[in-house]
């Protein structure tokens, strides 16, 4: 049960005290369409006005390397926090991950240059409804057809049908996902395993033609937080890497080449107490209603059974609403969540009611999650922690 009955908590959090992601001037959303658009790639606009067309183009996604993060570990990453002023040619800003704050939705909204509400991945785990079981997003299970689900061509489609080298170098294993179908396909697929591998084929992909936009991906710096948490050794560790793949990269930039680093969100760890991990499988206040739980610890997705809706939203206000924004998915949809507009086939995949972490506080479910349920690091909210990430460019 919760730490306290529902009449005894104070007043619920304002909604439009929640921060929200800077859609359609500076979110992951922006960034590949003002890129391209500098490229001259047609039908796209260029929305970051302080970026620079340049001919080719690199993007390299850090998993996990928070905007605040990065800041708090200078020593790990000289590279990257000389990057945060304007010393190597370089400036740095940070970017909103966009609402959650959560890998699939991230790659989605970098690859389609959409928000949540359009490109539909608007979470971790949400209802599929033409099936009425929870579909995760992320590992793409239960499987689902992928081009129904996020129809939208991604940028580096629309930039090779427009003439620009476009590829891809990550891991092997990333090659044939559905994620990579629907968020980040177009042009060519690159696989190689190690970091280095990856930051010199980059390289060589840039200077593979006159107009090129190339991404890369790393993504143990995120497993190392979410295993160890971010005051770990071995996520510092794993700092120090990244550190040092992103300046080999910054170093073999070919002529007229703009790299850009960013990530797809922050993270925050979060102690294992009854205080600041809230069990839903064992408090029958919040489970009272519900039929499925969805999202992650810090950015719920709540379906409701028929009938039960307001009952729920009502009592999930009044147990967690003052240390989570607690809206209705039409009150979170109204106050731009998921962006300045929600598709009608995305608008049943959001909960009936929607929480996001306001405090270091994680919604955990140890029966129906064990895995994520014992994660140290975590994110998905709007909190700065999790949603600000780093733009760093460097040209040549």
């Amino acid at each position: 049960m919760s730490q306290l009955s529902a009449w005894d908590h104070p007043e619920p959090l304002a909604l439009d005290t929640a921060p929200l992601p800077e859609y359609g001037t500076g979110s992951l959303a922006d960034l590949l369409p003002t890129l391209a658009a500098g490229m001259g790639v047609p039908g796209l606009t260029a929305t970051i006005e302080e970026l620079t067309p340049a001919d080719r183009v690199c993007v390299f996604l850090v998993d996990g390397l928070g905007w605040e993060q990065l800041r708090a570990h200078p020593d790990e990453a000289p590279f990257l926090t000389s990057l945060l002023g304007s010393s190597r040619g370089g400036t740095g800003r940070p970017l909103t991950a966009g609402y959650p704050a959560t890998t699939a939705t991230s790659l989605a909204s970098v690859g389609t240059g959409l928000p949540p509400g359009a490109h539909g991945l608007p979470g971790y785990t949400v209802r599929n409804p033409a099936t009425g079981e929870l579909m995760n997003q992320l590992r793409w299970h239960p499987w689902t057809p992928p081009r129904p689900w996020q129809p939208y061509p991604t940028v580096f489609q629309l930039a090779h049908e427009a003439g620009v080298h476009a590829a891809q170098v990550s891991s092997p294993a990333f090659e044939n996902t559905p994620l990579t179908k629907v968020a980040l396909s177009g042009g060519t697929f690159r696989g190689r395993l190690s970091g280095e591998e990856r930051m010199d084929l980059a390289a060589e992909q840039l200077a593979a033609a006159d107009r090129s936009l190339v991404y890369t991906y790393y993504a143990e710096l995120d497993g190392s937080g979410h295993r160890y948490g971010i005051a770990s050794d071995t996520w510092r560790g794993q700092l120090m890497y990244v550190d040092r793949l992103a300046q080999r990269l910054a170093e073999q930039l070919p002529p007229r080449s703009a790299l850009y680093v960013t990530a797809d969100h922050g993270m925050v760890d979060i102690p294992f107490d009854e205080q600041h991990r809230i069990d839903f499988d064992e408090d029958w206040e919040l489970r009272a209603g519900v039929a499925l739980l969805g999202g992650e610890g810090r950015a719920r997705h709540v379906y409701a059974v028929p009938g039960a809706r307001n009952d729920v939203l009502t009592v999930w206000r009044e147990v967690l609403g003052e240390q989570f924004w607690v809206a209705s998915r039409d009150e979170a949809i109204a106050a731009g969540w998921f962006g300045p507009q929600v598709d009608e086939r995305v608008y049943p995949r959001i909960g009936d009611v929607v929480a996001a972490a306001h405090d270091d506080v994680l919604l955990i479910a140890s029966e129906r999650e064990p895995k994520e349920s014992s994660l140290v690091g975590n994110h998905g909210s709007m909190t700065p922690a999790e949603q600000l990430v780093p733009l760093l460019e460097v040209r040549s």
